[in-house]
C-alpha cells in the first residue's frame, strides 16, 4: 500500500530529517557538529567567501552562532575524523566512508587509460608520488619550490597540479588537510587509517549503502533525489538499490501530492525511519549548497524554490544578486538575501533582500530580521545595513529598525536603504 502525503507534510519530513527541528544549542561544541554531520552526510565545500564560505554554512543554520575555528579544528586538523572526496562536489565525508567510494575512483582510473592526460603524464604522476612518500604532505607550493626544471621539457607547472587532481581523485592521494583554503596533499596512507583503507566494499553494496544513507538524510525522495544526492549517475544499479531496500522494508512507497511531472505523480519513498512533525519552527539562512536546496529540481518541487547562482551572470543582468543565500521560515522557503561580509567597516551588507511568491511578509519578516542580525554577531561583524534593491528590503530594514533590545545591543544598524 502507497501512502500519501501532502506536499507541506513531505517538506517538513525533509526538514526533520535534515535537523530543523532540533533546538539549537545554547552553546555549540564538537559534538554538535558531529551529530549534524551524521544527519547531513557530507558537507559540501565551495571557495565563494563574499560572506561566508559555503561548508560553514549548513552548521550555522542548523546550530546558529559558532566559533569558525571550531569547525577548523573538527574537519582540517590532521587527526580529525574527516576527509575530502567527491562524494557530490567536492566534499567532507567520514574517513571511515573512504572504502565507500572505491567504485567512483575505480571509475576516474578506468577514464584514463591509454591515450589519456595520465598516460601521457606517467612521469609527472609518479614524481608527485615519491615526492609525497619522501616529505610526507605537502602543498603544491611545496612541489613548485622543487621542480625538477633540470629534467627538460616534461616539467610543466599545470601538469602537477593536474596530478595531484588525478591522484586524489583515482584515491592514490588524500587531501591531509587545508593552510587557509589551500590544500595540502599526502598519499592516500599517509592519512586513511591501514583498517580503513584494507578495507574492501563490492560496488552493488556500496551504492545501496549510499541509497540507504540518501534516503535517511531526505526523509522522503524520488528516484532523481537519491541519485543526486551523492552524484550516483548509474540509473540501473540506483534503482535496483532501492528495489533492495524496499524489499528489506527499510525504504517505503509514498505518493506526495504536487510531486508530479506531465500530470502523473512521481514516484517517490520515505525512509522508515523519517519522522513528521506536526510542525516546523525554525527559521535559518541556507547557503545554496545546503542538501535542503542543492538538487535544484528537488528545492523547486518541495520548496517552490526556482534557484539560479548569478556570480557569472553580467551585474546588470543579475535578477537577485552575486550570491543569493534562501532564507527558511517554518517549512517555507519565503525569501533569499544576497549578502556581503565588508571586514574594511565591519557591517554585514545585505545587498538585496526578496521575498519568494510563497512567503507571508507581514509575518515571515519577525522570523528572518533576527536571523540576519545572528548572521552578523556569526560574522564578528558590528553593523548592518540593507540596501534597498529587492522587494523584501524596506521590511527588512524596518524590522531590523524595530526588533527588541537583545538583537540590537549586538549589531547597529546603519542607514542605507535607499
Amino acid at each position: 500500500m502507497t501512502d500519501t502525503l501532502s506536499s507541506a507534510q513531505a517538506r517538513r519530513i525533509a526538514l526533520a530529517a535534515q535537523g530543523f527541528t532540533r533546538a539549537r544549542p545554547a552553546t555549540v561544541a564538537a559534538r554538535h557538529l558531529h551529530r549534524a554531520m551524521e544527519r547531513l552526510g557530507v558537507l559540501q565545500i565551495d571557495s565563494v567567501n563574499v560572506f561566508a564560505r559555503s561548508h560553514y554554512m549548513p552548521f550555522f543554520s542548523r546550530l546558529g552562532a559558532y566559533d569558525p575555528a571550531l569547525l577548523d579544528r573538527v574537519f582540517l586538523s590532521r587527526t580529525t575524523h574527516y576527509v575530502e572526496y567527491l562524494a557530490h562536489e567536492a566534499t567532507f565525508i567520514p574517513v571511515d566512508d573512504w572504502p565507500l567510494w572505491r567504485f567512483r575512483m575505480d571509475r576516474f582510473r578506468a577514464r584514463w587509460g591509454e591515450g589519456s592526460w595520465a598516460a601521457e603524464n606517467a612521469r609527472t604522476l609518479q614524481w608527485v608520488q615519491d615526492e609525497l612518500r619522501v616529505r610526507g604532505p605537502l602543498r603544491p607550493a611545496d612541489l613548485r619550490a622543487d621542480a625538477p626544471r633540470e629534467r627538460g621539457t616534461w616539467w610543466d607547472w599545470d601538469d602537477v597540479k593536474l596530478a595531484l587532481e588525478h591522484l586524489w581523485r583515482t584515491g592514490d592521494v588524500a587531501i591531509s588537510g587545508r593552510k587557509g583554503f589551500e590544500r595540502t596533499y599526502a598519499l592516500a596512507e599517509q592519512v586513511i587509517p591501514d583498517a580503513v583503507l584494507a578495507r574492501e566494499i563490492p560496488r552493488a553494496d556500496a551504492i545501496r549503502e549510499l541509497v540507504r544513507r540518501a534516503a535517511r538524510s531526505s526523509g522522503v525522495a524520488t528516484q532523481a533525489d537519491l541519485s543526486d544526492y551523492y552524484r550516483i549517475r548509474d540509473r540501473g544499479a540506483v534503482t535496483q538499490s532501492i528495489a533492495d531496500l524496499v524489499d528489506e522494508g527499510e525504504l517505503l512507497p509514498v505518493r506526495v501530492r504536487g510531486w508530479e511531472r506531465g500530470g502523473r505523480p512521481i514516484a517517490a519513498w520515505r525512509h522508515r525511519d523519517a519522522v513528521l512533525p506536526r510542525r516546523v519552527d525554525a527559521a535559518a539562512i541556507l547557503t545554496p549548497f545546503d542538501p535542503v536546496v542543492w538538487f535544484r529540481d528537488r528545492a523547486l518541487r518541495a520548496f517552490d524554490l526556482d534557484y539560479r547562482i548569478e556570480i557569472y551572470v553580467p551585474a546588470e543582468k543579475r535578477r537577485y544578486g552575486y550570491y543569493s543565500l534562501p532564507v527558511l521560515v517554518g517549512d517555507r522557503i519565503v525569501a533569499r538575501m544576497d549578502l556581503k561580509a565588508d571586514r574594511a567597516t565591519s557591517t554585514l551588507q545585505v545587498q538585496s533582500a526578496w521575498w519568494e511568491p510563497q512567503a507571508d511578509p507581514s509575518a515571515d519578516i519577525a522570523a528572518i530580521a533576527p536571523q540576519v542580525a545572528l548572521a552578523a554577531v556569526w560574522q564578528g561583524l558590528e553593523n548592518v545595513s540593507v540596501s534597498g534593491w529587492g522587494t523584501a528590503a524596506p521590511a527588512l530594514h524596518a524590522a531590523l529598525a524595530s526588533t527588541d533590545a537583545s538583537v540590537r545591543r549586538h549589531v547597529h544598524l546603519r542607514e542605507s536603504v535607499a
